[in-house]
């Protein structure tokens, strides 16, 4: 970021260190904006392994970044459900964007991307078809299980079965949406609401989540949902370079 705006950014898939992520990222959005590392003034780290990047200024906790990035995008917003590919999270913020309280996800990834990976790769759709393939049904299943090892079981035993994919897909949808509500109102849901991390593209998902929480879910028109996090980090650290 300069100037308040956002010069570039980036997505990969993750590497097997922190540190390979980061610098491959930081390479990538560097590259698009013409820069090098040492145009940077401050760089803060956020994630899993955020205290291992080597070129990192500072770390901040994600759910303060996520937090902080929500809010700078849209300053109405009070509540953000941040739902990554290893845990889901809820995060309440006040009116500058400042962590008041948040909830997590226990050790189960049923609220998570991964387990939507894992669901779309038992059905043999691409992960992006996952949300469409949901609205698509005219029948959902219900999901019985809890368990995102179990729940992969139900579903390939539907699949066997001859239910319709598209069924399936809604039942999952709104199994995680279901999962996602127990973590959500532990923190008392306050409007405005937004979805961070790479399930808000799973419109299913939203959907039911809108559903079940009786509110509306704003969308990030003009900015990836899963660079909230990095953009929240970038907003710290200008605030952390300007106090030198």
């Amino acid at each position: 970021m300069e100037d308040n705006s956002i010069l570039s950014s980036s997505l990969i898939r993750v590497r097997p260190r922190p540190e390979q992520s980061a610098k491959e990222a930081m390479d990538i959005a560097l590259s698009k904006s013409d820069l090098s590392l040492e145009d940077i003034n401050h760089c803060v780290s956020t994630g899993y392994g955020r205290e291992m990047i080597p070129f990192a200024t500072s770390s901040i906790s994600e759910i303060s970044c996520h937090g902080r990035g929500a809010h700078w995008v849209v300053p109405s917003i009070r509540t953000v459900i941040d739902i990554g590919g290893q845990d889901c999270k809820a995060i309440r913020v006040d009116e500058r964007g400042n962590m008041l309280n948040f909830a997590m996800n226990d050790k189960c990834s049923a609220g998570t991307g991964r387990f939507l990976e894992i669901m779309a790769k038992t059905l043999g759709v691409d992960l992006d078809k996952l949300g469409p393939l949901a609205l698509s049904s005219k029948a959902p299943v219900a999901i019985t299980n809890v368990c995102s090892v179990f729940i992969q079981f139900e579903v390939m035993c539907m699949t066997s079965e001859g239910k319709n994919r598209s069924d399936i897909a809604a039942g999952i949808a709104r199994a995680m949406a279901d999962r996602l509500n127990t973590i959500v109102k532990k923190v008392s849901v306050k409007e405005d609401v937004a979805v961070t991390g790479g399930v808000a593209k799973n419109v299913a998902v939203v959907n039911n989540l809108k559903e079940i929480l009786g509110v509306e879910i704003l969308e990030f028109k003009k900015i990836d949902p899963q660079i909230i996090g990095a953009l929240g980090a970038a907003l710290f650290a200008n605030e952390r370079s300007q106090r030198g």
